[in-house]
């Protein structure tokens, strides 16, 4: 899928604020990108993700978007998401350095690498 295919079928796990009472999985900038995760934990699982942060960069809200979907179902803490398929879902974008460098921002928000 292209991200701007994705942009077209509309963002579902986009929020513009922090959501109150929410967990925070995390946060990460580089220069002027900058995602936020926040999720409902219930029963020690992640029942809900969302995510915020800058608009600037339609692949990183795609990416933090489809991060989100993946996320939930899983048990917190000791949640995982594999950049491979990640960047997998997005295969036929073209710029794959910039996608790449994307992902990393989002792994690095959720606190699963450094």
């Amino acid at each position: 899928m292209r991200v701007a295919e994705y942009h077209r079928q509309g963002l579902q796990r986009r929020v513009d604020a922090a959501p109150e009472g929410w967990q925070p999985l995390g946060q990460a900038r580089e220069g002027g990108h900058w995602v936020a995760f926040y999720a409902q934990v219930q029963d020690g699982r992640l029942a809900r993700v969302v995510h915020t942060g800058s608009k600037r960069c339609r692949k990183l809200l795609a990416l933090a978007d489809v991060a989100a979907q993946r996320l939930e179902g899983q048990p917190y803490p000791g949640y995982t998401l594999d950049p491979a398929a990640l960047l997998a879902f997005f295969a036929e974008e073209k710029d794959r350095a910039k996608m790449q460098a994307r992902a990393a921002l989002v792994l690095r928000a959720l606190g699963l690498v450094e």
